[in-house]
């Protein structure tokens, strides 16, 4: 057994690894947040009950149409999206001009509706969801076995966050949709459809949290309630890294994970609460957020 001034390298390694797969899906979820809130201001509490929605969606098209791990990947975040984009135009667009509040209870009461509905139907205990052939077995690493679809959720995560972080930062598409949520007048003035692009930014960030339900099918039960299991620490990860913050967003949550697993390995009785322990000490010495700007 292979130790380091007393660790044992293997097991500390092996909860690094689920921290990060931990923290892929924390960037993934907390990402589409910030994206709804930072350009929308709009308080996404049905992000955890979208994420439920990807994972089940995928598990039906396999059961139920047959369609694979690879093609749910792309179909079931568009379909997500669509849900979202249907909620934006419906539900949400005729209170945009109210308190953020309404808002977060409007979406709360969907999420709990979805929820409900998914555990009448399916009941309360997790169905399986194999993983896809060619990512089966894995690599044996000096110090650590390293299944392969492990690997695949933390490239693959850290892979769309990049691009999703860099079509928003750095392209004119994104400084389109600054400008837009800002000034919405002036944009539309320059000919640019602001209602469409709120709606397809919304229809975004829930299709995040679909696309993180189907890479999570494989790795956990697939359940009504796992979404919202999850949502809590999403938020708080949105608080530490700074509400609204793209790029905060992504590195707290993959951070977070790695302290969460770190935790695990050291002090597993904190490992539930470290994560709001550091949101406590963040919003102490830094109301805004790692990430975030001063009002």
């Amino acid at each position: 057994m292979a130790t380091f001034l007393g660790i044992n390298l293997f097991g500390l390694f092996g909860q690094l690894l689920v921290g990060l797969i931990n923290g892929s899906f924390y960037a993934l979820l907390s990402l589409g947040l910030a994206i709804i809130f930072g350009l929308l201001k709009i308080i996404n509490f049905a992000q955890g009950a979208m994420y439920m929605l990807g994972a089940f969606a995928a598990w039906m098209a396999l059961n139920y149409l047959g369609i694979n791990y690879w093609l749910a990947l792309i179909v079931v975040p568009l379909a997500v999206g669509a849900v979202g984009i249907l909620m934006e135009r419906l539900l949400i667009r005729p209170i945009a001009k109210e308190d953020h509040l309404y808002s977060l209870l409007l979406t709360f009461g969907i999420a709990l509706m979805l929820q409900g509905t998914f555990t009448h139907v399916f009941g309360s205990s997790g169905m399986a969801y194999a993983i896809p052939e060619a990512l089966q077995g894995g690599f044996k690493l000096p110090f650590m076995y390293l299944p392969a679809y492990r690997a695949w959720i933390v490239v693959a995560s850290i892979l769309v966050c990049g691009v999703t972080w860099w079509m928003i930062e750095k392209t004119r598409l994104g400084a389109y949709l600054r400008a837009g949520t800002e000034n919405a007048q002036l944009m539309q003035a320059f000919g640019i459809n602001v209602p469409l692009m709120v709606t397809l930014t919304f229809g975004f960030g829930v299709g995040l949290a679909g696309f993180a339900g189907v890479m999570a099918a494989p790795v956990y039960s697939v359940s009504p309630d796992m979404g919202s299991n999850l949502l809590i620490i999403v938020f708080a990860i949105v608080v530490i890294g700074g509400m609204g913050s793209i790029g905060g967003a992504i590195l707290t949550g993959l951070g977070m994970g790695v302290v969460e697993g770190l935790t695990k390995y050291f002090y597993p009785e904190a490992s539930s609460t470290v994560i709001f322990l550091v949101m406590v000490i963040v919003l102490l010495l830094k109301p805004a957020g790692l990430f975030g700007k001063e009002a």
